[in-house]
């Protein structure tokens, strides 16, 4: 299983973020600080304020701030163009922003996008009649 952990400035807007793009919140795993929604059966983001996130970090460690530099771009693959382009349509309907412009290879195709927090994910689909080499 994969566990993406953000720091957010703002829980209640990273869940209605998150919720927005379809993914499933997992109670069990939320409280006042923190959020974890399912994105696929073995992938998990979990949403924490800087400061429960801070808690994680070995002594004199800061939190990167994702609006100021970029630490990471989470990939999810899709289906098709077609769920690339959903899923950046999503994000922006719920206060996220796009990232860059999408990405169009012929064989490969991508679309990202930042979260309220600056946190960047990307949506890609590749040709499977591609990857056969």
């Amino acid at each position: 299983m994969i566990f993406v952990n953000l720091p957010v400035t703002d829980v209640e807007a990273a869940k209605a973020f998150y919720a927005g793009l379809g993914f499933e919140q997992n109670l069990q795993f939320s409280d006042v600080d923190t959020a974890s929604f399912v994105i696929e059966e073995n992938i998990t983001a979990m949403v924490m304020t800087r400061e429960k996130f801070a808690g994680f970090l070995p002594h004199g460690a800061t939190a990167g701030d994702p609006s100021r530099a970029v630490s990471v771009m989470n990939a999810l693959s899709a289906a098709d163009r077609a769920e690339c382009d959903d899923l950046l349509a999503r994000a922006l309907a719920h206060g996220g922003t796009q990232f860059t412009a999408p990405q169009d290879h012929g064989f490969m195709y991508g679309t990202s996008f930042a979260d309220p927090d600056g946190n960047v994910w990307e949506a890609v689909w590749m040709d499977p009649s591609a990857m056969a080499g």
